[in-house]
């Protein structure tokens, strides 16, 4: 087993053997898959298969996501015989392309191209996986296989490719867009719906528990007057989803974070309720850190300490950003960069003001000051130039060297003048 790394991703060839044994998987649902049987079913006892009877625009099943390579007139830069449609959209290519070097850079095709070097190597049919960012900034999945054909049944002039691919979402742009749908939905008029029991084996049953693709989802408050304990309680449910969802569902993190904020904000106004609640769980309020206490109460005192202090920077840059509760969650989606964006402006905020460079003040005073001597010694090109003098008859100096290509100490002795 072979394995190429690329750009961004990193992608396993898997390759056949004489007896072309190739290792890509048991699903023949997959398309790579299909593509090495259709290659195997054309060999007729031969090394490989005859170009004369591959037709890829006959072929339904992965035409389309197909590319025919034709080596026929060199290696360097081999013709593209065939491009399927689907490739062609994805490349974003209108005019043809006839050789490989007219491939686009960080397509899917390039990624598909950059295997066909190992054919000839290996004599062998290639299957690879990997992972990368295309041409228009989206992470893509992809799997495929390369496969020789000959025009001889000895030399390999031919190569056929198929490639399937999906496009994901990352775990940041996904939580963005579930809190913006939070937004959107608190902004919906609230409708009172009446609830009928349901009961496990009744017609209602279909609602008795969530669906289980989905993380469970804490319940919203629907009574503005609820108590700070029950704003806690409701903001320690979603932390607990948090826990219990897999990444895809990180929009609880979101959630989560929302809730903490409208109890940040409700522990403000009712200061004593606060305070027991501290005394309660064994937490002291922090002055210098006044929400770190406040994600240890939603998230538990248990939490990774690093996570803690990014939601506490979180909630303390909103409140500094004067984000009202109803907004919390539209700032979340709207942040750049998300929650690791927000951390980094309140650590910019919080970071300490570098101490201006005394250098240029100093350089200034020395240049006003009214000389105490002038010396018939050449001064060359610079403006501050160092002098050695020792103590001499009648209290004089006599200046004995001049100090040359010693810029740090010079600059030494003109802070510690002009300071």
């Amino acid at each position: 087993m072979n394995m190429v790394k690329g750009a961004e991703g990193e992608a396993t060839a898997k390759t056949g053997g004489a007896g072309h044994p190739l290792d890509i998987g048991t699903d023949e649902r997959r398309m790579h898959v299909r593509a090495y049987n259709y290659w195997v079913s054309l060999l007729g006892g031969r090394a490989y298969p005859s170009i004369e009877d591959l037709d890829p625009t006959n072929i339904a099943d992965f035409g389309a996501n197909s590319v025919l390579l034709d080596f026929s007139h060199g290696v360097e830069d081999p013709a593209v015989a065939y491009l399927g449609r689907s490739l062609r959209e994805e490349c974003g290519v209108e005019a043809s392309i006839r050789q490989i070097s007219e491939v686009p850079a960080r397509s899917l095709l390039s990624r598909l191209t950059d295997h066909y070097l190992q054919i000839i190597a290996n004599r062998a049919p290639i299957g690879f996986e990997a992972e990368f960012v295309g041409q228009k900034g989206q992470n893509t999945l992809y799997r495929g296989i390369l496969m020789p054909f000959s025009s001889d049944d000895d030399t390999i002039d031919f190569i056929y490719g198929v490639i399937n691919w999906k496009v994901t979402v990352d775990d940041e742009m996904q939580a963005r867009l579930a809190a913006e749908v939070e937004a959107a939905r608190r902004e919906l008029p609230r409708i009172e719906v009446a609830v009928a029991p349901a009961w496990a084996d009744g017609p209602s049953a279909v609602f008795a528990e969530p669906p289980v693709d989905e993380a469970p989802v804490a319940p919203d408050f629907l009574d503005a007057d609820a108590g700070l304990a029950d704003l806690l309680d409701n903001a320690r449910a979603c932390a607990d989803d948090v826990g219990q969802a897999d990444k895809r569902t990180r929009a609880a993190l979101y959630r989560a974070l929302d809730r903490a904020y409208a109890f940040a904000e409700a522990a403000a106004g009712d200061p004593e309720g606060y305070a027991e609640l501290l005394d309660d769980a064994g937490l002291k309020p922090q002055a210098r850190a006044p929400m770190t206490p406040i994600v240890k109460l939603v998230f538990g005192v248990g939490q990774d300490k690093t996570r803690l202090t990014e939601y506490a920077a979180v909630l303390t840059h909103a409140r500094r950003q004067g984000i009202a509760v109803e907004g919390f969650a539209a700032f979340l989606s709207g942040a750049e960069g998300g929650i690791k964006g927000i951390v980094a402006a309140e650590r910019a905020v919080r970071r300490p003001a570098t101490r201006p460079d005394g250098f240029a003040a100093a350089a200034d005073m020395l240049r006003a000051k009214a000389p105490i001597a002038s010396l018939p010694i050449a001064a060359g090109d610079e403006e501050f130039v160092l002098l050695v003098a020792r103590a001499g008859l009648n209290g004089m100096l006599e200046v004995v060297a001049r100090v040359e290509g010693e810029a740090a100490l010079t600059e030494k002795a003109i802070r510690s003048a002009g300071g």
